[in-house]
């Protein structure tokens, strides 16, 4: 069931959809049962794509693929894994302003976040082309005479990546890059949100670096087939890691079904991220900090500050500027440069966001701004008084929302921030340094930012969480803990005496 060729991203036409195939054993084919799926654009509604439907076969068959061409990448000398990563790297340089447009149809995102996502990539691919030359292993001292041990770092084999659609570029290019680099080869599933950004443009892009048949493979999915397709890369006996970014509750049911299956995973799940406003913060960078924090690509990134702690003493006048600035913000379409706030994924998401601030409200929180949904957009909403017991206060809401509370001093904000069951990241304001490590090492998270908001990330650094947002660290400064198999090999070069 194989198609002559790709429509290339780079060479489709933005007035009609493109088709989307997926991508497996380096050839472009339609999935076994021959269904398809549109992928909207979020601001029009408009199909931008139509998509293959994968199911358990497809998914099999990639991770078949994947498999065969383990031992040749496997083996391949360093230096070509890092030509490949490199040329990767200015492939998606040399695209950045075809890929931008892409990410702004597909996902709804501003130019400001299209291009950080396309500047990470660039980053990325380029920082990871080292990584072939760091898993190396160790020579280690033995008691037994005439032995000589060593620890060596090999790559795993097959790994199942499972990426979402908010930061499709980034989050997708995070979770093969490294595994790549490292030797392993990969079965790729991107959202159903994002098929294209998310999935098919990463094999494009390898497959004109030069990366050989089989090593990446990329599978799509309709809504609701997810599971099926997921659990059939974690169950082939193949698949040696997971690693998956998304919600807590796919998480959990992902790392149990890994679990069943004796397979290591790498989780980045959801956070409900606290941004601490202390009394001695400069206000003005305070409320620029945390506008951003809050707001970027409409608040559908999953470091966003979702509850603002702010002191006393400062907490009526942030309260003021933040209020105001966050009203200010220009919504609606993300193809305008001056727009900050585009719009919600799709409509479930915009139905979710409604739904929980009108809760909230029921149950006595006070709306400072926003609350009124402006279809497909929902705007900034800052909300107060949010009861423990309303779904804001507690859950992950993906989208412009934001949840600003007094506290009478950094311990309560503290104790607070603690409070919740998730642990992803954190801000903490300031003007002395030393304070704000003190309250950063207190902080149960796996990132804490002082002097600046949560939203942060970088190729090398140990990206992820703590409690229920995940475990295992991405970034291409830890890939080799995560996607290698550190084994212990010993040699003799004489004869060992045994008592029978």
């Amino acid at each position: 069931m194989n198609d002559p060729g790709p429509e290339t991203a780079a060479a489709h036409r933005p007035d009609t959809p493109m088709t989307v195939r997926h991508h497996i054993g380096g050839e472009w084919t339609a999935s076994l049962g021959g269904g398809t799926f549109p992928d909207h654009d979020p601001w029009t509604g408009a199909v931008m794509a139509t998509a293959a439907a994968g199911d358990a076969e497809d998914a099999r068959r990639a991770v078949d693929a994947a498999r065969a061409a383990f031992a040749g990448w496997a083996e391949a000398p360093p230096a070509e894994r890092q030509r490949v990563l490199l040329r990767a790297g200015d492939v998606l340089d040399r695209r950045r302003e075809e890929v931008i447009a892409l990410l702004t149809r597909e996902t709804g995102c501003g130019r400001h976040y299209a291009t950080v996502q396309v500047d990470f990539g660039v980053s990325l691919l380029r920082q990871a082309a080292g990584l072939p030359y760091t898993a190396v292993g160790q020579v280690l001292p033995s008691d037994v005479p005439g032995t000589r041990a060593l620890a060596v770092r090999q790559p795993v084999g097959v790994v199942a990546a499972i990426a979402p659609w908010n930061a499709s570029l980034v989050l997708s290019g995070r979770s093969v890059v490294g595994p790549l680099a490292l030797g392993n080869t990969v079965v790729l599933k991107p959202s159903e949100e994002s098929p294209v950004t998310g999935g098919t443009l990463w094999a494009e892009i390898f497959t004109e670096a030069g990366l050989p048949p089989g090593v990446l493979n990329v599978v799509t999915h309709a809504p609701g087939d997810a599971g099926a397709v997921a659990d059939a890369l974690i169950s082939h006996p193949a698949v040696r890691r997971v690693n998956f970014t998304g919600s807590t509750p796919t998480g959990r049911r992902l790392a149990e079904s890994a679990g069943r299956h004796l397979k290591r995973a790498v989780l980045q799940l959801s956070g409900h991220n606290p941004l601490l406003v202390l009394a001695d913060a400069d206000l003005s960078y305070a409320v620029d900090a945390a506008v951003y924090g809050a707001f970027v690509h409409q608040g559908q990134v999953c470091m966003c500050a979702r509850r603002i702690y702010v002191e006393r003493p400062v907490a009526q006048e942030f309260t003021r500027r933040f209020t105001e600035k966050a009203s200010a913000l220009p919504v609606g379409d993300p193809n305008d440069p001056r727009t900050v706030v585009g719009p919600v994924i799709n409509q479930w998401a915009l139905s979710l966001l409604e739904r929980r601030v009108e809760e909230a409200v029921s149950l006595g929180a006070r709306l400072l701004t926003g609350g009124a949904a402006e279809p497909p957009c929902y705007p900034p909403t800052v909300l107060t008084d949010v009861p423990d017991h309303a779904e804001l206060a507690f859950e992950e809401t993906f989208g412009p929302v934001v949840v600003l509370e007094t506290v009478e001093d950094a311990d309560e904000a503290v104790a607070r921030a603690n409070a919740s069951r998730f642990g992803l990241t954190a801000g903490v304001l300031t003007s002395d340094l030393h304070r704000g490590l003190d309250i950063a090492r207190r902080l149960e998270a796996g990132m804490v930012h002082v002097n600046d908001q949560p939203v942060n990330d970088e190729p090398t650094m140990p990206f992820g969480g703590a409690k229920d947002s995940g475990w295992g660290r991405f970034g291409t400064g830890f890939a080799a803990d995560e996607f290698t198999e550190l084994r212990w090999i010993t040699l003799r070069g004489e004869p060992r005496d045994f008592p029978f």
